[in-house]
């Protein structure tokens, strides 16, 4: 049985592939109708007429096809109105300077590297504070009394 259905599965291959055939030849023709042999001519496909803008046909048939020359337009009242902006008197409160000035060659270097730096001094003074907290628990209990005494008295800045 095996046999069998493989040789039926070559059959519908084979028909499907005269039926694609028998499309193409009548696409070929200009004749969608593949099924249909005995039936009415397609109709006929309408082409969009060529307009002629640079090209000078030589057929009458094609002369009324053909586009006017296009006529430059003029410039110059766009130019006088250009000029006019030019005259008016920039207002030194409309500029910004910060924007005129250059800016130092490394200054996207500094911006990429500013979060770390935060990072990096917050570490580094609690490492300095902590080495603060180890000298002064190792020289004794007077100095941390006298350290305390220090914080407290410091002035803030509140005051």
């Amino acid at each position: 049985m095996v046999i069998m259905d493989s040789a039926e599965s070559v059959g519908s291959l084979e028909e499907q592939a005269l039926k694609r055939k028998e499309r193409l030849k009548n696409l070929k023709r200009k004749n969608p109708s593949n099924e249909n042999a005995g039936a009415e001519p397609a109709e006929t496909i309408t082409l969009p007429k060529p307009k002629f803008r640079s090209y000078k046909p030589q057929d009458e048939m094609l002369q009324e096809a053909k586009l006017e020359e296009a006529q430059p337009t003029l410039v110059e009242d766009e130019v006088k109105d250009l000029l006019e902006a030019g005259k008016e008197k920039v207002v030194l409160q409309d500029l910004d300077i910060s924007s005129l000035a250059p800016r130092k060659p490394d200054w996207d270097l500094k911006r990429d590297v500013a979060k770390k730096l935060e990072k990096l001094e917050r570490r580094t003074q609690k490492a300095i504070a902590e080495l603060i907290w180890e000298r002064l628990k190792q020289g004794g209990e007077d100095n941390l009394g006298a350290m305390v005494t220090m914080t407290e008295n410091r002035p803030t800045d509140d005051d």
